[in-house]
């Protein structure tokens, strides 16, 4: 019997995959390594095939694509009313291939690898950005046993971080104050590479024409124009504006 449309489950090593005849009958059920898989779909007629859009998903989906097969990336939230009993691999395989078929639900685009290079750029300054937060609380933590209170904002930290340590007649022990300065010379590097990131989506912003026609949008800087290009690319998961504008909201809201 000719397979209609498979679910892919994806996992970091082994990957589950179920077939489905056109009326719905498994016709296939296996698991693979991820060599293994790209292997056998080669080898497959080609055929609608649903994932879930997870980490991994988007460059699978552009090898089965290359292979012929039509990818289409599903959010989680939309396979799980799919699932029958208790969760386990080979059942969310089945539900994402009950899913993939279904017309009135929203797809995830395949990311582009610019996308996707985007999108880390992102996701490493905000890690720094946390990390610098996480640096300065501690700094001033210490320097709160030691007596010193200081004005909340970073700026009047930073400035007043030189004459701390070079004050001698402070009330730091010459191990608290190893560890302050270790914990400047952080901050000081995890700013350099957070100033180096924010001038890079500066240039992507400028130079890239999805971003600089988003950027005529009142309200929409280089940050939240290259964040939107990473996540929706050309917009065409969107069917009417409205969507969009909804979607945005969401994400200015965050």
């Amino acid at each position: 019997m000719q397979i209609r449309w498979v679910g892919i489950d994806l996992g970091k090593t082994p990957f589950h995959l179920v077939a489905l005849s056109a009326a719905g009958k498994v016709l296939l059920r296996k698991k693979f390594t991820r060599k293994q898989l790209i292997t056998f779909t080669a080898n497959l007629q080609t055929c609608l095939i649903g994932m879930e859009a997870c980490s991994g998903a988007h460059f699978l989906g552009c090898a089965l694509r290359e292979q012929g097969h039509e990818v289409k990336l599903i959010p989680a939230q939309f396979v799980k009313p799919f699932v029958k009993s208790n969760k386990n691999d080979f059942l969310d395989a089945d539900a994402i291939a009950e899913a993939v078929d279904r017309q009135n639900l929203r797809f995830v685009p395949i990311k582009t690898d610019d996308q996707l290079d985007l999108q880390a750029l992102h996701r490493v300054r905000d890690r720094l950005i946390a990390r610098r937060t996480a640096v300065i609380n501690q700094l001033r933590a210490f320097l709160l046993e030691r007596g010193m209170t200081l004005a909340k904002t970073p700026a009047k930290l930073k400035v007043a971080m030189s004459e701390i340590l070079e004050d001698a007649d402070s009330n730091l022990t010459p191990r608290m104050r190893n560890l302050v300065s270790l914990l400047w010379s952080e901050w000081k590097d995890l700013e350099q590479q957070i100033v180096a990131m924010n001038a890079e989506v500066e240039q992507i912003a400028s130079s890239d024409p999805a971003c600089q026609r988003l950027r005529q949008i009142p309200g929409i800087g280089p940050l939240l124009a290259t964040a939107i290009v990473a996540a929706i690319g050309n917009g065409s998961a969107f069917h009417k504006r409205r969507e969009f504008a909804s979607w945005l909201g969401l994400v200015r809201s965050a």
